[in-house]
């Protein structure tokens, strides 16, 4: 998934749909699921609160929407 389907002016990522299965409350991450199953650590701060399940918009690691 990206925003309108453009590439980020700055680093030329999209922002993909990720699901988180587990969450670091104290360090704000989350290990995270893409469509594909490839697992990746996210740094979830500016979309708290998360619970496991919940879908997230996933830009360059940082979780962009919920």
């Amino acid at each position: 998934m990206s925003c309108a389907d453009e590439h980020c002016v700055t680093c030329g990522d999209l922002a993909e749909s990720m699901r988180v299965l587990r969450i670091d409350f104290e360090r704000d991450l989350a290990l995270c699921e893409d469509e594909s199953g490839a697992h990746r650590t996210v740094e979830i701060a500016l979309v708290a609160p998360v619970a496991e399940g919940d879908e997230l918009l996933v830009h360059a690691g940082t979780a962009i929407a919920a």
